[in-house]
């Protein structure tokens, strides 16, 4: 593996229904609405977004997601990538207990962006520091997007 391919996985847990944790996962419209680090998302036909990330590094990552797999029965939903990033991700939601779901994900990708290529050999350990927060702060927005509000009142 060279320095610039990157592998990821997470589990995030969620407490909603999976047909739901599926439907919020392939809405890429509504990231932006959840996710603080996804800064657009742009619709380019029926399987194709432009997306735009930053988290805390000083730079974004512009790429393209191309739906290759979305099948609600079995929870899986895959989506190819090209751009600053090229490879897939992919997640599979299953139900986790009475309480809710779980959500794998899974990324392989290559870095393409130059700046990221070029600082690879001595800044690799803080974009996988970089990523891993990303992905923190995106797993707390989800939670919040999908889980009803506890508040007095709330339905």
């Amino acid at each position: 593996m060279s320095l610039n391919d990157y592998s990821f996985r997470n589990v995030w847990s969620v407490r909603a229904a999976t047909a739901r944790v599926f439907d919020a996962l392939v809405d890429l419209a509504n990231y932006p609405a959840w996710w603080p680090d996804i800064r657009a998302v742009t619709r380019v036909d029926d399987d194709t977004a432009e997306v735009t990330c930053r988290a805390l590094l000083p730079y974004a990552l512009t790429f393209r997601l191309h739906r290759a797999e979305q099948d609600e029965r079995s929870g899986r939903m895959r989506v190819d990538m090209t751009g600053d990033l090229e490879g897939y991700c992919q997640g599979v939601v299953a139900e986790h207990r009475s309480e809710g779901a779980l959500l794998a994900i899974s990324q392989r990708v290559m870095v393409n962006k130059r700046l990221l290529r070029t600082f690879a050999p001595i800044a690799r350990p803080l974009f996988r520091a970089n990523h891993a927060v990303m992905m923190h702060r995106g797993q707390r927005g989800f939670r919040n997007y999908l889980t009803p509000a506890t508040r007095p009142g709330s339905p």
